[in-house]
């Protein structure tokens, strides 16, 4: 019974080590994706600074100066913004997928865990009935509130979540 139960346990870990790499490679990609942004928008900035500056080098009328420098400074500002949200956007998509990942491996270790643990108990030479009842009853308290406490999370990522993109998009959150 007991290298069952070690059995579960390793299994669990290596559950666990799995979702620690699939982690990391969402964060990887999602950082990809945020230098991308951060890049073209770089690019972008340049290569208007660029065109703008030999625009400006022809103009003679002052208040045409003005006019250029004007639209110029919207025109990044407008790029930046733009930048800036689709960053935002990605963080996230990157905060919900994350606290998917974590949420489904906090459910699946404990209830992996509970039930090894279970199998153990069930095993030992346990004489008094009720104690036995106590156990089961313990051990299933424990599983309902790590159950809650999941989804818990989850609701209250996907609630941070829709209100960071309708704070950095300007778009309004769904009514309920």
């Amino acid at each position: 019974m007991t290298n069952k139960v070690e059995q579960q346990f390793n299994e669990a870990q290596k559950k666990s080590l799995e979702a620690a790499v699939q982690l990391a490679q969402l964060s990887i990609e999602n950082t990809q994706r945020v230098i991308e942004v951060q890049v073209a928008v770089a690019k972008s900035l340049f290569e208007d600074s660029v065109s703008n500056a030999k625009a400006f080098s022809a103009i003679k009328d002052p208040q045409e100066a003005v006019q250029l420098r004007t639209r110029f400074a919207q025109n990044s500002a407008e790029k930046v913004f733009a930048g800036a949200r689709e960053i935002a956007e990605i963080a996230t998509k990157a905060q919900v997928q994350i606290g998917k990942l974590v949420g489904e491996q906090i459910t699946n270790n404990s209830t992996e865990i509970l039930g090894a643990i279970q199998q153990m108990f069930q095993g030992m030479p346990i004489a008094d009935e009720s104690t036995m009842s106590a156990i089961q009853n313990t051990l299933n308290t424990t599983r309902t509130a790590v159950e809650q406490l999941t989804r818990a999370s989850s609701e209250a990522m996907q609630a941070f979540s829709q209100t960071k993109v309708s704070a950095t998009t300007g778009k309004s959150r769904p009514t309920k």
